[in-house]
């Protein structure tokens, strides 16, 4: 929860498994039952969290006074949404209209008026109400006074008194009425112009496109119509950057499909290759018939997700494939064939499918807002699997048991086969069958050197080598500085500041490329701005002047030779150190954030203490390499002067709320009206005149009314305390704490380490200085803890699941093991991959090595069922396991290699805005390619293995009866 000046939040975070609606709906009517808020507080709101998809973000800047550009915006609001397409717009920065209706003080001396009593006769004038219906023999006749007011001018003849001559007294004769914005110390700025910013949201099945293309239309309209000097530009469109992304998805999915389609016809018979690839098409289009009922739609997750199933489908069928054509080339009729083929190889295809189903489903559970996007991973990888399971299993098959002739045509397609099968056969008979046999033959050896690479690859990680980063950070083209100086400065210090940086941007710029790599700069104040977002509100809490932001738009990355860090390095370093700032940070990575990489939330009994040591936590972060960006928590707020009513006022009947309201209506207004007029709610508030309500002289001329009607001055009527009130008072689970937060660049630390550090050196001396100190995780951190301990426990289960899944077809709790041997020996494909290639590791990763549990398991598991089938027919164990080796050798090594080589083109993929998918792309393409030669030297080791430990325990027992 979060209290500040003027409004207080609390958020409710509900487990995974919470009925929503029906948690809602209980908070609901607990707050509602809450009767002891503040008289005058506003009705508190109760709503579920829901998350907002901008589309795109207007400026419209000119010379011109912001009331004529706010009727301009509230104009481009309305009719875009009523136009086609477009759901939802709202304006950015605008602060609130309002009907101002200032008395001096002397004047209501004069008229021994009070500001209270004006805002009642206002309240009772101004009035719109229903009489009922007057029934008459002629229909019914609908009664209504109608006296209501909306505009300014519409105020001026309220009547206030009325002189015993008969003179009356009207508002207009002694108050100064304006409609206004509220006053509130915000602005903005776009190329030095006054601004303000219109935000389009996508809603339902409105895509993106349609979005951003109706409001381009209205654009292209409204144009010619407006103000010479005003205009109305785009300064952010997600949809381009979503249009963008698909088309490099969709770039690397053809890449891909191309590179399997061209191994195919490499190493398979020309006609089987043309039905194995038929394959493709046919599961990715039977997959959309099952994506309505899963939750997923075509977005670029999903099309990730069909880019990371493009090798993996056509395995089982290419398992299918050759068995079937081993059947035939033995002489065996097409349809016999057919039919032996799919009845020897059915156990292992789908069982194999359904561990890549249940590897998968851990990805399902993951929290917060990784698991959100990444859900629809599983949702399609599921749906691909289920069709490719029917379609290698009876489609293939029923094509395959059709006789055809060799005519010249498959016979000029089938020569880089031939050619590349007698390669095969010379490698396996000449070079795979002596190393296999080698292997074998000194299986502990190779079982020993297998481990102490699995210990290295480990190893890369636990000593740093390969750093660990929760979310990859993705260069944007926004890039964001964000001041706060201390709470209440006047707004001119806060322009001081914000033309600082407007001028460190500038120069930035001339350093980095001049005005080609840069669309505009836009300034504010008043509210925060976050990188990667429009301009305009987003986070909500206590906005005012010392709040100051400036977000410089580049152009795409493709089209500049500076990224989004680099730049904000370097406006960093011009900005320099600026006095009187409680925080700087910049901010150049798009993306939804799970919080600060470092977010700690200190808690003691005493507030002060935790403050103190807020700080000296925070100075302690600046000392490590990478950090930057510290905040403390810790904010200065307004000064306050506290009122206590004297003895003397109570004695005249004064009350603590006859005080409070006089002082109360004398510097923010006595409210006397609230209505609605179009979209804006217009507060019509009666208040002293600006110039006796912005000096301290004020309360020595401010006097007190009595009950009675006379007057005590303000200083007899109360004392005064001054002191500090604070900028937000901040609770986790009702504990008061103060929240210490960093960045760090990524390419100089790692935010685990530091926190490790931190909480090894740093937080014990603290805790030794201040007794009773303690901490909770927030940000990046807790998220990383919630998210590795879901993918932990739903890794475990599905092994678990796997485990019992071999285990019925094999009868045995051995062998299923041997299986599973391959999955940690995966993982050191994946952890290589990522250091071969300069990545780190992070929650992507993992969630691709998470999936590749179920992928490596299918070629080892074709593999021991042969070796079994071979054992039946008499073979020896040693003579079984070899003889399964080279007789799987080619479908292991065509599985593995489509699998890495469809991946390929994303793994090397060098554009930024691909950045995030890269590693789970990584852990599944390299994983699958290392897997190759674990299962073709490590799993028959292992086979061997076993039976040697069964040889003797029998000769054991055999020993001991």
């Amino acid at each position: 929860s979060t209290a500040s000046e003027g409004s207080a939040s609390v958020v409710v975070e509900l487990l995974t498994s919470a009925d929503t609606t029906k948690a809602f709906q209980d908070v609901k009517n607990e707050v509602d039952g809450i009767t002891s808020f503040p008289e005058d507080a506003e009705r508190p709101i109760v709503s579920l969290v829901e998350s907002r998809r901008r589309v795109i973000t207007l400026v419209l800047y000119g010379d011109q006074d912001p009331r004529k550009l706010r009727q301009l915006a509230e104009r481009v609001r309305d009719d875009l949404v009523q136009r086609p397409g477009v759901t939802l717009v709202e304006l950015g920065l605008s602060p609130p209209l309002e009907i101002s209706v200032e008395v001096p003080q002397a004047t209501l001396r004069e008229y021994n008026l009070t500001l209270p009593q004006i805002a009642s006769i206002i309240r009772q004038t101004a009035l719109e109400l229903p009489g009922g219906e007057l029934k008459t023999s002629h229909g019914r006749i609908l009664l209504r006074t109608q006296e209501r007011r909306d505009y300014a001018s519409e105020f001026r003849d309220i009547p206030l008194t009325t002189s015993p001559s008969g003179v009356v007294l009207r508002l207009g004769d002694i108050a100064q009425i304006e409609e206004k914005f509220q006053e509130v110390d915000q602005e903005a700025w776009f190329g030095g112009k006054p601004a303000t910013t219109i935000q389009a949201f996508r809603v339902g099945d409105e895509t993106p496109q349609s979005v951003a293309q109706a409001v381009q239309d209205y654009i292209d309209e409204i144009a010619p119509e407006l103000p010479d000097d005003v205009k109305l530009s785009i300064w952010e469109d997600s949809s381009k950057l979503y249009k963008d992304r698909m088309a490099l998805l969709m770039k690397n999915a053809v890449m891909g499909l191309t590179l399997v389609l061209l191994l195919l016809g490499v190493f398979l018979e020309p006609r089987l290759a043309f039905w194995v690839t038929l394959g493709i098409p046919v599961s990715v289009l039977g997959c959309f018939l099952f994506m309505p009922f899963t939750g997923a739609s075509i977005n670029m997750i999903s099309l990730f997700a069909f880019i990371i199933t493009l090798g993996i489908i056509v395995d089982d069928a290419v398992v299918v494939g050759e068995n079937i054509y081993e059947k035939r080339e033995r002489g065996m009729s097409p349809l016999r064939a057919a039919v032996m083929g799919v009845h020897e190889i059915i156990m292992p295809v789908t069982f194999a499918v359904l561990t890549n189903i249940v590897a998968f489903f851990p990805l399902f559970f993951v929290p917060g807002i990784s698991g959100k996007f990444f859900r629809q991973i599983p949702s399609v990888v599921v749906a691909v699997f289920f069709v490719l399971l029917i379609e290698s299993l009876f489609v293939l098959p029923s094509h395959l048991s059709h006789a055809t002739k060799q005519t010249r045509f498959w016979r000029t397609l089938n020569w880089p086969r031939v050619h590349c099968d007698a390669f095969l056969k010379r490698f396996i008979s000449e070079w795979y069958a002596p190393f296999v046999e080698r292997a074998i033959r000194h299986r502990y050896v190779t079982m020993a050197i297998a481990c102490a690479v699995l210990i290295a690859s480990f190893g890369l990680v636990a000593g740093g080598h390969l750093r660990f980063t929760f979310m990859p950070k993705i260069d944007s083209d926004l890039v964001t500085a964000q001041a706060t100086l201390p709470f209440g400065v006047p707004i001119e210090e806060a322009r001081v500041v914000q033309s600082r940086l407007h001028e460190a941007a500038v120069k930035t710029i001339e350093e980095s490329g001049g005005e080609r790599i840069v669309k505009g700069i836009y300034s504010q104040i008043g509210k925060n701005l976050t990188a990667g977002h429009s301009p305009g509100p987003r986070v909500a809490g206590a906005g005012g002047s010392h709040l100051v932001g400036t977000q410089v738009s580049l152009v795409s990355s493709d089209l500049r030779e500076i990224s989004g860090t680099e730049f904000a390095r370097r406006w960093r370093k011009n900005v320099g150190k600026v006095v009187g700032l409680e925080t700087l940070s910049f901010r150049s990575d798009t993306g939804a954030r799970e919080g600060s990489p470092i977010e700690l939330h200190l808690s003691h009994r005493s507030r002060s203490i935790t403050e103190q040591a807020a700080s000296e936590l925070a100075e302690a972060l600046t000392q490590y390499a990478g950090v930057s960006d510290v905040d403390d928590g810790v904010a200065g707020g307004k000064r306050q002067f506290s009122l206590k009513l004297t003895p003397y006022a109570r004695t005249l009947g004064i009350t603590v709320q006859d005080l409070a309201r006089q002082v109360r209506g004398a510097f923010y207004g006595a409210e006397a009206l609230r209505q609605q007029r179009g979209r804006n709610e217009v507060k019509v508030l009666v208040k002293l005149p600006e110039e006796e309500r912005s000096t301290l002289s004020t309360l020595d001329h401010l006097t007190i009314r009595t009950p009675q009607g006379g007057e005590v001055p303000f200083f007899m009527a109360a004392s005064i305390e001054e002191g500090k009130s604070y900028t937000s008072i901040s609770r986790r689970d009702g504990q008061r704490v103060v929240t210490v937060t960093a960045d760090v660049d990524d390419q100089v630390s790692n935010a685990n380490q530091i926190i490790e550090k931190v909480l090894e050196v740093d937080f014990p001396l603290l805790q030794r200085k201040y007794p009773g100190l303690t901490y909770r995780f927030g940000g990046e951190k807790e998220a990383q803890k919630e998210s590795v301990s879901t993918l932990k426990i739903g890794f475990v289960i599905s092994m678990l699941i796997i485990f019992a899944m071999l285990a019925i077809p094999f009868k045995s709790y051995i062998q299923p093991l041997i299986v599973m041997l391959s999955i940690p020996f995966g993982f050191i494909g994946a952890i290589g991959g990522h250091y071969l290639l300069g990545y780190g590791l992070s929650i992507i990763s993992m969630f691709g090595i998470i999936a590749l549990a179920g992928v490596v398991v299918n070629d080892s598991l074709v593999l021991v069922v042969t070796a079994n089938r071979l054992r039946e027919e008499g073979k020896t164990p040693h003579e079984a396991i070899s003889q399964a080796g080279t007789r799987r050798f080619r479908p292991i090594l065509l599985t593995s290699l489509t699998t890495f080589f469809g991946l390929a083109p994303m793994i090397f993929e060098s554009s930024m805005q691909a950045r995030f998918l890269i590693p789970m792309a990584i852990s599944l393409g390299f994983g699958i390619l290392f897997s190759t030669v674990i299962i073709l030297a490590i799993v028959p080791s292992v086979y061997l293995i076993v039976e040697d430990v069964k040889e003797w325990l029998d000769s054991r027992f055999a020993h001991e009866s």
